[in-house]
């Protein structure tokens, strides 16, 4: 069995964390109201969460967004976001604007990942994708584990995103999985990368009972780059989580920005066609 991972702040210094990151997140959407989404709610969520490369840096690792959006990530009526409010909004990028705080953003995988699923056409006609942005740049799995601001802020924005006002045929919208890019913060020492298959698997084994959802499917993305040398035993210690229902999918070799970090735009794009497809595989015929 994994270890439970405690986090290392007092109890005070994480409530006041967690504080400051919803404090500040609302404060920076204070606008998002005005573009509250008037299409249908959400029938399927989709939780992500990790790092950089999650929040999105395509087209921002200069310090500023080129603006560039594809047509892989342009907005629909049908793929809306939870805002930092915990308003339904239509969903466009950066997709983790007021939620990866104090970092440049720009295109993540979630926008098309969302136009994979449904130009797939294995969802209901009315389907509605809902994405809850999560992630935050620069943190270690430590930073993630159960009662740490990250991870109660994560529970706070899926809980929201589960109650909200039912779709129109009276179902409570479905939390269809939990999309997961993080580990480059993990290659700098080789303790932690040694740890990595423990605190994943603690991790989505805390998720899974904090969320009722005992079967939740996690699509972990395997490391392209990393901020240490250690990204081979981190990669290694990704692909050795055993649980049931988590799914790999692989980002090495896809390219990489000059800052040697982060994904690029296009990279960015075909990372949301391959989670979108790892997420389809898992659908019934």
């Amino acid at each position: 069995m994994a270890p439970q991972l405690l986090p290392t702040a007092s109890a005070s210094a994480s409530a006041l964390l967690l504080f400051l990151l919803v404090a500040t997140a609302t404060a920076s959407a204070s606008a998002s109201a005005t573009r509250t989404s008037r299409s249908a709610p959400p029938t399927l969520v989709f939780l992500l969460a990790g790092q950089s490369n999650m929040g999105g840096r395509g087209g921002a690792t200069n310090g500023t967004w080129d603006g560039v959006v594809p047509p892989d990530c342009a907005p629909s009526p049908r793929i809306l976001r939870l805002a930092p409010d915990l308003r339904w909004e239509q969903a466009r990028e950066p997709l983790h604007a007021g939620i990866d705080l104090h970092n440049a953003l720009g295109v993540g995988p979630g926008m098309p990942f969302a136009r994979a699923v449904l130009r797939a056409r294995r969802l209901p006609p009315h389907a509605v994708i809902g994405l809850v942005p999560c992630a935050q740049g620069a943190t270690p799995i430590t930073s993630w584990a159960r009662a740490t601001p990250l991870y109660d802020r994560m529970l706070a924005r899926a809980r929201a995103a589960l109650l909200l006002p039912s779709t129109a045929s009276g179902k409570p919208p479905k939390l269809a999985a939990l999309l997961w890019y993080q580990g480059e913060a993990d290659t700098i020492r080789r303790q932690d990368a040694g740890l990595y298959t423990a605190r994943m698997e603690a991790f989505v084994r805390d998720v899974r009972r904090d969320l009722a959802a005992p079967d939740l499917l996690v699509i972990q993305v395997g490391l392209a780059t990393g901020q240490g040398r250690f990204v081979d035993l981190v990669r290694d210690a990704q692909r050795k989580v055993s649980l049931p229902n988590v799914r790999y999918v692989d980002a090495k070799g896809l390219p990489v920005a000059a800052d040697y970090t982060h994904l690029t735009t296009p990279a960015q794009v075909q990372l949301g066609r391959m989670l979108a497809n790892a997420y389809l595989a898992t659908l019934a015929h």
